[in-house]
Protein backbone atom coordinates (compact mmCIF):
# COMPACT_ATOMS: atom_id res chain seq x y z
CA UNK A 1 0.00 0.00 0.00
CA UNK A 2 1.20 3.48 -0.75
CA UNK A 3 3.20 2.52 -3.91
CA UNK A 4 2.80 4.60 -7.08
CA UNK A 5 2.99 2.37 -10.03
CA UNK A 6 4.71 4.37 -13.70
CA UNK A 7 3.09 2.30 -16.42
CA UNK A 8 3.53 4.22 -19.10
CA UNK A 9 5.38 7.51 -19.96
CA UNK A 10 4.40 9.11 -23.26
CA UNK A 11 7.19 9.41 -25.65
CA UNK A 12 6.18 12.27 -27.34
CA UNK A 13 5.12 14.72 -23.96
CA UNK A 14 5.76 14.95 -20.43
CA UNK A 15 1.96 12.66 -19.95
CA UNK A 16 2.22 9.51 -17.86
CA UNK A 17 -0.44 6.61 -16.68
CA UNK A 18 -0.11 5.10 -13.36
CA UNK A 19 -1.85 3.46 -10.56
CA UNK A 20 -1.86 5.19 -6.76
CA UNK A 21 -2.82 2.15 -4.20
CA UNK A 22 -4.84 3.94 -1.34
CA UNK A 23 -6.07 1.77 2.21
CA UNK A 24 -9.04 1.84 -0.20
CA UNK A 25 -8.18 0.74 -3.36
CA UNK A 26 -6.09 1.11 -6.52
CA UNK A 27 -7.00 4.37 -8.38
CA UNK A 28 -5.71 4.76 -12.07
CA UNK A 29 -4.11 8.04 -12.81
CA UNK A 30 -4.44 10.83 -14.53
CA UNK A 31 -7.45 10.89 -11.84
CA UNK A 32 -10.07 14.01 -11.51
CA UNK A 33 -11.45 14.07 -7.73
CA UNK A 34 -14.80 15.33 -7.45
CA UNK A 35 -15.06 18.13 -4.89
CA UNK A 36 -17.04 16.86 -1.10
CA UNK A 37 -16.63 19.86 0.78
CA UNK A 38 -18.73 18.93 3.68
CA UNK A 39 -18.52 15.20 3.08
CA UNK A 40 -20.73 15.16 0.12
CA UNK A 41 -20.46 15.85 -3.39
CA UNK A 42 -23.38 18.44 -4.14
CA UNK A 43 -26.66 17.14 -5.53
CA UNK A 44 -25.70 13.75 -6.22
CA UNK A 45 -25.52 10.54 -4.16
CA UNK A 46 -23.03 8.52 -3.53
CA UNK A 47 -24.48 5.85 -5.25
CA UNK A 48 -24.26 7.89 -8.75
CA UNK A 49 -20.96 8.60 -8.82
CA UNK A 50 -20.07 5.01 -8.00
CA UNK A 51 -21.78 4.18 -11.05
CA UNK A 52 -20.14 6.59 -13.29
CA UNK A 53 -16.55 5.54 -11.70
CA UNK A 54 -15.34 7.84 -9.18
CA UNK A 55 -13.03 6.23 -7.34
CA UNK A 56 -11.81 9.23 -5.14
CA UNK A 57 -13.32 12.67 -4.23
CA UNK A 58 -11.99 15.41 -1.78
CA UNK A 59 -13.51 16.78 1.57
CA UNK A 60 -12.40 20.05 3.37
CA UNK A 61 -10.06 19.85 6.64
CA UNK A 62 -11.42 22.84 7.49
CA UNK A 63 -14.93 22.85 6.79
CA UNK A 64 -15.51 19.47 8.44
CA UNK A 65 -13.23 20.86 11.31
CA UNK A 66 -16.42 23.67 12.16
CA UNK A 67 -18.98 21.50 11.31
CA UNK A 68 -19.46 18.64 12.40
CA UNK A 69 -16.43 18.61 14.08
CA UNK A 70 -13.10 15.84 13.68
CA UNK A 71 -13.97 14.08 17.00
CA UNK A 72 -17.52 13.34 15.63
CA UNK A 73 -16.51 12.07 12.11
CA UNK A 74 -13.35 9.97 14.34
CA UNK A 75 -16.82 8.66 16.68
CA UNK A 76 -18.60 7.46 13.62
CA UNK A 77 -15.68 5.26 13.00
CA UNK A 78 -13.56 7.79 10.32
CA UNK A 79 -14.91 9.84 6.93
CA UNK A 80 -15.35 6.65 5.26
CA UNK A 81 -17.86 5.18 7.61
CA UNK A 82 -19.45 8.66 8.71
CA UNK A 83 -20.41 9.33 4.63
CA UNK A 84 -20.74 5.64 3.50
CA UNK A 85 -18.14 6.30 0.81
CA UNK A 86 -15.97 2.71 0.41
CA UNK A 87 -13.78 4.22 -1.97
CA UNK A 88 -10.79 6.43 -1.83
CA UNK A 89 -10.99 10.12 -0.24
CA UNK A 90 -8.52 12.88 -0.05
CA UNK A 91 -8.31 15.71 2.61
CA UNK A 92 -6.68 19.38 2.53
CA UNK A 93 -5.15 20.88 4.88
CA UNK A 94 -7.64 23.24 5.33
CA UNK A 95 -5.31 26.43 4.19
CA UNK A 96 -7.08 27.83 1.39
CA UNK A 97 -9.65 28.34 2.83
CA UNK A 98 -8.42 29.81 6.25
CA UNK A 99 -6.89 32.51 3.97
CA UNK A 100 -9.64 32.70 1.39
CA UNK A 101 -12.88 32.55 3.11
CA UNK A 102 -12.25 34.43 6.99
CA UNK A 103 -11.67 37.91 7.46
CA UNK A 104 -9.61 37.76 10.44
CA UNK A 105 -6.66 35.94 9.80
CA UNK A 106 -3.33 36.62 11.94
CA UNK A 107 -0.30 33.99 10.52
CA UNK A 108 2.82 33.58 12.08
CA UNK A 109 5.81 31.00 11.89
CA UNK A 110 4.14 28.62 14.17
CA UNK A 111 0.65 28.85 12.45
CA UNK A 112 -2.61 30.80 11.93
CA UNK A 113 -4.79 32.45 14.03
CA UNK A 114 -8.75 32.43 12.55
CA UNK A 115 -12.37 33.41 12.88
CA UNK A 116 -15.14 30.82 11.73
CA UNK A 117 -16.73 32.20 8.72
CA UNK A 118 -20.11 30.44 10.60
CA UNK A 119 -19.87 32.14 13.99
CA UNK A 120 -17.00 33.94 14.27
CA UNK A 121 -15.51 31.32 16.88
CA UNK A 122 -11.42 31.79 16.81
CA UNK A 123 -9.37 28.90 16.07
CA UNK A 124 -5.69 27.91 15.72
CA UNK A 125 -4.35 25.82 12.76
CA UNK A 126 -0.52 24.38 13.13
CA UNK A 127 0.69 22.07 10.73
CA UNK A 128 0.50 19.51 13.60
CA UNK A 129 -3.26 20.64 14.69
CA UNK A 130 -4.13 20.47 10.17
CA UNK A 131 -2.48 17.15 10.54
CA UNK A 132 -4.22 15.55 13.54
CA UNK A 133 -7.80 16.56 12.34
CA UNK A 134 -6.38 14.75 8.85
CA UNK A 135 -5.63 11.49 10.86
CA UNK A 136 -8.83 11.97 12.93
CA UNK A 137 -11.15 12.05 9.76
CA UNK A 138 -9.14 9.12 8.56
CA UNK A 139 -9.00 9.59 4.46
CA UNK A 140 -6.43 8.21 2.27
CA UNK A 141 -4.73 10.66 1.57
CA UNK A 142 -3.82 13.96 3.72
CA UNK A 143 -2.03 17.13 2.98
CA UNK A 144 0.78 19.33 5.09
CA UNK A 145 -0.55 22.90 6.02
CA UNK A 146 0.64 25.27 3.68
CA UNK A 147 0.56 29.16 3.17
CA UNK A 148 -0.97 30.17 0.24
CA UNK A 149 -0.43 33.46 -1.63
CA UNK A 150 -2.73 34.79 -4.29
CA UNK A 151 -1.88 36.65 -7.14
CA UNK A 152 -0.53 39.23 -7.96
CA UNK A 153 1.72 39.06 -4.50
CA UNK A 154 4.76 40.69 -3.70
CA UNK A 155 8.25 38.79 -3.78
CA UNK A 156 8.06 39.21 -0.15
CA UNK A 157 4.80 37.94 0.25
CA UNK A 158 5.55 34.88 -2.22
CA UNK A 159 9.23 34.05 -0.64
CA UNK A 160 7.04 34.68 2.99
CA UNK A 161 4.48 31.83 1.86
CA UNK A 162 7.20 29.57 0.51
CA UNK A 163 9.58 29.51 3.70
CA UNK A 164 6.39 28.98 6.13
CA UNK A 165 5.53 26.44 4.27
CA UNK A 166 8.57 24.43 3.97
CA UNK A 167 8.86 24.81 7.65
CA UNK A 168 5.58 23.35 8.03
CA UNK A 169 6.09 20.70 5.87
CA UNK A 170 9.02 19.61 7.94
CA UNK A 171 7.16 19.61 11.41
CA UNK A 172 4.12 17.93 9.41
CA UNK A 173 6.60 14.95 8.41
CA UNK A 174 7.87 14.66 11.94
CA UNK A 175 4.82 15.00 13.34
CA UNK A 176 2.96 12.46 10.64
CA UNK A 177 2.19 8.77 12.49
CA UNK A 178 -0.80 7.07 10.55
CA UNK A 179 0.41 4.12 8.64
CA UNK A 180 -2.71 3.66 6.57
CA UNK A 181 -2.64 6.91 5.39
CA UNK A 182 -0.37 8.80 2.48
CA UNK A 183 1.01 12.32 3.50
CA UNK A 184 1.48 14.65 0.18
CA UNK A 185 3.87 17.60 0.68
CA UNK A 186 2.93 20.92 -0.77
CA UNK A 187 4.90 23.18 -3.11
CA UNK A 188 4.32 26.42 -3.17
CA UNK A 189 6.46 29.66 -4.58
CA UNK A 190 3.96 31.98 -6.27
CA UNK A 191 5.06 32.84 -9.90
CA UNK A 192 8.72 33.11 -9.06
CA UNK A 193 10.13 30.20 -11.15
CA UNK A 194 13.37 30.06 -9.24
CA UNK A 195 11.48 29.92 -5.86
CA UNK A 196 9.11 27.45 -7.17
CA UNK A 197 12.05 25.01 -8.12
CA UNK A 198 13.82 25.86 -4.98
CA UNK A 199 10.84 24.72 -2.75
CA UNK A 200 10.12 21.90 -4.87
CA UNK A 201 14.18 20.25 -4.17
CA UNK A 202 13.37 20.73 -0.41
CA UNK A 203 9.96 19.33 -0.78
CA UNK A 204 11.25 16.56 -2.40
CA UNK A 205 13.89 15.82 -0.18
CA UNK A 206 11.45 15.38 2.71
CA UNK A 207 10.37 12.17 0.57
CA UNK A 208 6.58 12.57 0.73
CA UNK A 209 4.26 9.78 -0.41
CA UNK A 210 3.17 12.63 -3.26
CA UNK A 211 3.50 16.45 -4.04
CA UNK A 212 0.96 18.60 -4.74
CA UNK A 213 1.57 22.02 -6.62
CA UNK A 214 -0.15 24.82 -4.32
CA UNK A 215 -0.70 28.31 -5.27
CA UNK A 216 -2.00 27.94 -8.79
CA UNK A 217 -5.38 28.89 -10.43
CA UNK A 218 -5.62 31.62 -8.03
CA UNK A 219 -6.17 34.40 -10.95
CA UNK A 220 -2.90 33.91 -12.91
CA UNK A 221 -3.63 33.39 -16.45
CA UNK A 222 -3.17 30.07 -17.79
CA UNK A 223 -0.01 30.25 -19.73
CA UNK A 224 1.76 31.11 -16.46
CA UNK A 225 -0.03 28.00 -14.48
CA UNK A 226 1.71 26.34 -17.33
CA UNK A 227 5.18 27.31 -17.46
CA UNK A 228 5.24 27.04 -13.69
CA UNK A 229 3.97 23.41 -13.93
CA UNK A 230 6.56 22.94 -16.61
CA UNK A 231 9.38 24.55 -14.13
CA UNK A 232 8.86 22.18 -11.66
CA UNK A 233 8.04 18.89 -13.38
CA UNK A 234 11.61 18.04 -14.10
CA UNK A 235 12.78 18.15 -10.06
CA UNK A 236 10.01 15.80 -8.92
CA UNK A 237 10.24 11.99 -8.88
CA UNK A 238 8.87 10.23 -11.12
CA UNK A 239 7.63 7.55 -8.94
CA UNK A 240 5.22 9.64 -6.69
CA UNK A 241 1.89 11.28 -7.98
CA UNK A 242 2.11 14.51 -8.77
CA UNK A 243 -1.25 16.55 -7.73
CA UNK A 244 -2.13 20.29 -9.63
CA UNK A 245 -4.76 21.43 -6.38
CA UNK A 246 -7.61 23.56 -7.77
CA UNK A 247 -7.33 22.80 -11.10
CA UNK A 248 -10.44 21.19 -13.32
CA UNK A 249 -11.00 22.62 -16.65
CA UNK A 250 -11.19 20.20 -19.35
CA UNK A 251 -8.36 22.71 -21.48
CA UNK A 252 -6.62 22.55 -17.89
CA UNK A 253 -6.75 19.15 -17.12
CA UNK A 254 -5.37 18.40 -21.13
CA UNK A 255 -2.65 21.10 -20.60
CA UNK A 256 -1.71 19.42 -17.09
CA UNK A 257 -1.68 15.89 -18.00
CA UNK A 258 0.65 17.12 -21.29
CA UNK A 259 2.96 18.34 -18.88
CA UNK A 260 2.80 15.55 -16.43
CA UNK A 261 0.29 15.41 -13.29
CA UNK A 262 -1.31 12.94 -12.16
CA UNK A 263 -4.52 14.66 -9.72
CA UNK A 264 -6.65 17.04 -10.04
CA UNK A 265 -9.44 18.50 -8.25
CA UNK A 266 -11.37 21.34 -8.39
CA UNK A 267 -15.05 22.95 -7.44
CA UNK A 268 -16.08 24.06 -11.17
CA UNK A 269 -17.91 20.95 -13.04
CA UNK A 270 -20.08 20.72 -9.66
CA UNK A 271 -20.26 24.24 -9.32
CA UNK A 272 -21.18 25.28 -12.78
CA UNK A 273 -23.70 22.34 -13.08
CA UNK A 274 -25.77 23.84 -10.21
CA UNK A 275 -25.98 26.96 -11.94
CA UNK A 276 -27.05 25.38 -15.45
CA UNK A 277 -23.66 25.81 -17.41
CA UNK A 278 -23.27 22.28 -18.79
CA UNK A 279 -20.08 20.97 -20.44
CA UNK A 280 -20.34 19.19 -24.03
CA UNK A 281 -17.86 17.91 -26.63
CA UNK A 282 -18.13 21.70 -28.41
CA UNK A 283 -17.30 23.39 -25.09
CA UNK A 284 -19.82 24.79 -22.29
CA UNK A 285 -23.43 25.98 -22.72
CA UNK A 286 -25.69 27.51 -20.64
CA UNK A 287 -28.88 25.72 -20.82
CA UNK A 288 -30.83 28.87 -19.63
CA UNK A 289 -30.92 30.44 -22.87
CA UNK A 290 -34.32 30.74 -24.77
CA UNK A 291 -33.24 29.33 -27.92
CA UNK A 292 -33.07 25.77 -25.90
CA UNK A 293 -36.81 26.12 -24.71
CA UNK A 294 -37.85 23.98 -27.52
CA UNK A 295 -34.60 21.63 -28.23
CA UNK A 296 -35.87 18.33 -27.29
CA UNK A 297 -32.40 16.54 -28.29
CA UNK A 298 -30.31 15.53 -24.84
CA UNK A 299 -26.94 18.31 -23.64
CA UNK A 300 -24.42 16.17 -25.63
CA UNK A 301 -26.09 13.70 -27.93
CA UNK A 302 -22.80 11.73 -27.81
CA UNK A 303 -23.24 11.79 -24.29
CA UNK A 304 -24.50 8.60 -22.67
CA UNK A 305 -25.15 9.61 -19.31
CA UNK A 306 -28.68 8.99 -17.18
CA UNK A 307 -29.31 12.45 -17.77
CA UNK A 308 -28.66 12.43 -22.07
CA UNK A 309 -29.94 9.41 -22.18
CA UNK A 310 -33.54 10.35 -20.16
CA UNK A 311 -34.07 14.28 -20.82
CA UNK A 312 -33.92 16.93 -23.43
CA UNK A 313 -32.17 20.15 -23.10
CA UNK A 314 -35.73 22.11 -23.05
CA UNK A 315 -36.73 20.09 -19.91
CA UNK A 316 -33.54 20.84 -18.38
CA UNK A 317 -34.01 24.56 -18.98
CA UNK A 318 -37.42 24.07 -17.68
CA UNK A 319 -36.53 22.44 -14.02
CA UNK A 320 -33.88 25.44 -13.76
CA UNK A 321 -36.46 28.21 -14.52
CA UNK A 322 -38.63 26.60 -12.12
CA UNK A 323 -35.95 26.31 -9.49
CA UNK A 324 -36.52 22.76 -9.28
CA UNK A 325 -34.14 20.89 -7.28
CA UNK A 326 -33.79 17.99 -9.74
CA UNK A 327 -32.41 20.36 -12.12
CA UNK A 328 -29.23 20.57 -9.65
CA UNK A 329 -28.97 16.93 -9.74
CA UNK A 330 -29.20 16.11 -13.64
CA UNK A 331 -26.94 18.71 -14.42
CA UNK A 332 -24.55 17.57 -11.59
CA UNK A 333 -24.33 14.03 -13.14
CA UNK A 334 -24.05 15.40 -16.80
CA UNK A 335 -20.80 17.32 -15.78
CA UNK A 336 -19.20 14.55 -13.41
CA UNK A 337 -19.97 12.03 -16.44
CA UNK A 338 -18.20 14.34 -18.73
CA UNK A 339 -14.73 14.68 -16.97
CA UNK A 340 -14.91 11.01 -15.60
CA UNK A 341 -15.27 9.94 -19.58
CA UNK A 342 -12.54 12.55 -20.24
CA UNK A 343 -9.86 11.44 -17.60
CA UNK A 344 -10.82 7.66 -19.00
CA UNK A 345 -10.09 8.74 -22.74
CA UNK A 346 -6.83 10.33 -21.65
CA UNK A 347 -5.62 7.17 -19.88
CA UNK A 348 -7.00 4.92 -23.23
CA UNK A 349 -5.08 7.46 -25.26
CA UNK A 350 -1.76 6.86 -23.14
CA UNK A 351 -2.32 3.92 -23.11
CA UNK A 352 -2.68 2.99 -26.99
CA UNK A 353 0.36 5.67 -27.57
CA UNK A 354 -1.50 8.42 -29.14
CA UNK A 355 -2.25 10.98 -26.24
CA UNK A 356 -1.14 14.43 -28.16
CA UNK A 357 -3.19 13.26 -31.01
CA UNK A 358 -6.39 12.80 -28.17
CA UNK A 359 -5.34 16.45 -26.64
CA UNK A 360 -5.21 17.91 -30.30
CA UNK A 361 -8.45 16.64 -31.57
CA UNK A 362 -10.36 17.26 -28.18
CA UNK A 363 -9.54 20.82 -27.64
CA UNK A 364 -10.32 21.87 -31.03
CA UNK A 365 -13.53 20.35 -30.80
CA UNK A 366 -14.21 21.84 -27.17
CA UNK A 367 -12.68 25.36 -28.29
CA UNK A 368 -15.10 25.88 -31.26
CA UNK A 369 -18.38 27.33 -30.95
CA UNK A 370 -21.10 25.12 -28.86
CA UNK A 371 -23.79 26.94 -31.04
CA UNK A 372 -21.76 26.05 -34.81
CA UNK A 373 -22.78 22.53 -34.12
CA UNK A 374 -25.38 21.92 -31.80
CA UNK A 375 -28.08 24.91 -32.99
CA UNK A 376 -31.76 23.59 -34.29
CA UNK A 377 -31.94 22.30 -37.22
Amino acid sequence: MGDFELLVSDSRSRARLGLLHTAHGVIETPVFMPVGTQGTVKAISPDRLEEMGVKIFLCNTYHLHLRPGEDIVKEAGGLHSFISWPHSLLTDSGGFQVFSLTDLVEVDDDGVYFRSHLDGSLHRFTPEVALQIQMDLGADIIVTLDQCIGFPASSHQERLGAKRTLQWAKRSKEFFSSPHQLLFGIIQGGMDEDLRICCAKETVAMNFAGYALGGLSVGEPPPLTYKMIERVEPFLPPDKPRYLMGVGTPESIIEGVRRGIDMFDCVLPTRNARNGCLLTRRGKINIDRQEFSRDFRPVDPECHCYTCLNFSRAYLRHLFKCKEILASELATIHNLYFMVELMENIRKSLREGYFLDFAEEFLAEYESNPFSSFSKK
